[in-house]
């Protein structure tokens, strides 16, 4: 669990990186601080529409390193920053994690108990339509409590038309990680 001024310290963090991201045309979709021996680990996980490239996550680790040195957010303890991808294995909670998933396989429960697997065909500012056993459903997002993409190794042809049949950037996580410290190679 994390400690109420570790969440202040979070919230103060994704609010000073938004608009510099989205000017690289990245979301802020998670940022973490867990604690790591004398130091802590800061990760900043980015996303955005045709998924994240290496480059984009170089990109938007000189951004965060560049707005955290212009900051005092972190104060004075050492941390280590890693900037990644969203992955596959968090949770889909935005209308724009359902878009950007289009064609995949989730796992998803209602608010009712009703737990359906099913591909997501399109998705909406309110509801995704995902057909599950030949059937389509409309799924409203206030209604789920829970929906994951389901990693699928072999996708069916139709479900990846358009896309390379090996993983891409959305199903691998990259890190790049950068630590903290001063010109002399000294913890900052």
């Amino acid at each position: 669990m994390t400690q109420p001024n570790q969440d202040t310290t979070r919230d103060r963090i994704e609010a000073e990186l938004v608009a510099p991201l989205l000017a690289l045309e990245l979301d802020v979709e998670a940022v973490e601080i867990t604690p790591a021996g004398k130091r802590r680990v800061l990760r900043v996980a980015v996303d955005k529409d045709g998924g994240v490239t290496l480059d984009d996550v170089a990109a938007a680790t000189r951004e965060v390193n560049r707005v955290l040195d212009e900051s005092d957010v972190m104060g004075e303890q050492p941390y280590t920053l890693e900037v990644t991808s969203r992955g596959v294995d968090r949770p889909l909670t935005l209308e724009r994690h359902w878009r950007r998933n289009a064609g995949r396989l989730v796992k998803l429960t209602t608010a009712d108990g009703t737990t359906l697997t099913g591909r997501i065909l399109a998705a909406g500012a309110d509801a995704a339509t995902v057909e599950v056993d030949g059937a389509e459903h409309e799924v409203h997002y206030a209604e789920v409590t829970k929906a994951l993409v389901q990693v699928e190794f072999n996708r069916p042809a139709a479900a990846a038309a358009g896309e390379p049949d090996e993983p891409d950037d959305d199903d691998v996580e990259d890190d790049i990680t950068d630590e903290n410290t001063d010109e002399s190679g000294e913890d900052a």
